[in-house]
Order: C-alpha cells, then sequence, then structure tokens
C-alpha cells in the first residue's frame, strides 16, 4: 500500500519512541497520511529485542500506544493522550533490522476522553500485532508539571513524500 504524506508530526529530543537523541529508543517518524490517520516508521535495533531477532513485546506496546496518542493531533492539535487503557492483539513476530510502519486513528472523541486502534505492518504489509486503547486529554503544560526542562517539540524536516508497504524497496520515495 502506498500512503501519501500529507504532514509531519513533531518529534523530541529524549522520548523513547520519537526522540533524535534517544540511543536507546526508535526514533520513529510519525506523518499525517489521510484527514483520519498517521503512520509512523521505524526499525528496530537488538537493543529492542526479547528473543533473537524479534522486537520485545513491551517495545511493541510502546509504539502502538504513542501511536493512537498521536492520532487525536489530527483533531486537536494542543491535546495530548495520557493513556487509560491499551489492550493489544500479538499476531506474528516482530523483526529487527527491517524498517516497520505503525497506524493510527481516532474512533471515538469525547470531550475529556478518546478512544482509538492501531496497528504494526510488516514490510509484506500483513499485520503483526492490533491495538485499541483509550486516553485523557491532556495539555502538555500540565502532564509535565509546567516543567518541560530542556525539552523541546519540533518537526523534524525530512524529504519523504510517501510511505510504502508491501511493495518492492525499489519503489520507495524517501
Amino acid at each position: 500500500m502506498k500512503y501519501e504524506v500529507l504532514g509531519r508530526q513533531y518529534v523530541s529530543h529524549h522520548c523513547f519512541v520519537c526522540g533524535t537523541k534517544n540511543v536507546a529508543g526508535l526514533q520513529a517518524k510519525f506523518y499525517h497520511v489521510s484527514d483520519a490517520e498517521i503512520i509512523g516508521v521505524f526499525t528496530g535495533g537488538e537493543n529492542h529485542a526479547s528473543y533473537p531477532h524479534r522486537m520485545h513485546g513491551g517495545v511493541i506496546a510502546a509504539l502502538l500506544d504513542e501511536t493512537i496518542g498521536r492520532a487525536i493531533l489530527l483533531y486537536e492539535p494542543e491535546v495530548f493522550g495520557v493513556t487509560v487503557e491499551l489492550n493489544l492483539q500479538y499476531k506474528k513476530p516482530v523483526p529487527l533490522g527491517v524498517e516497520l510502519a505503525v497506524k493510527g486513528r481516532v474512533t471515538e472523541n469525547r470531550s475529556r476522553l478518546f478512544s482509538g486502534s492501531g496497528e504494526i505492518l510488516l514490510p509484506s504489509g500483513e499485520v503483526a500485532v492490533t491495538a485499541i486503547a483509550k486516553y485523557m486529554k491532556m495539555p502538555l503544560e500540565k502532564i509535565a508539571d509546567g516543567d518541560m526542562g530542556d525539552e523541546t517539540l519540533y518537526y523534524e524536516t525530512d524529504n519523504r513524500s510517501q510511505v510504502i508497504i508491501g511493495e518492492d524497496e525499489e519503489s520507495h520515495d524517501r
């Protein structure tokens, strides 16, 4: 499947999932790919392993939690999701060392809470893990008790115009 990039989502320095300076993290990049979905791309390394060549289930949970929680930004750019509930179904092993994608969307949006769903996609396009989640809406300043320290949110620039899953690697437009 080919997803046209409509916009980028912010990243930070220290976040485990998107932090550009977190050498132990995934350094995922997130994109708006439709009015209702975001997609993240990442490559897990050996420091994200559980069994040999397989991503740890807790890392997978963090990826899906982050992605579904970010989907609210498509509707309410100043709101952040604080996880209330996260349920996963592991269907296939998630490999390390290859670019993978994670998709997320909001399924219900109420005044104080929102719910969403998401999945991790293998390079073949097959669904490896699915998740449903519920979040409380909060401003970032309240989550961080008003002190962001040296953490900043910014839009990292890259030239990616599309995300392609399940097609020949040579056709990727990055």
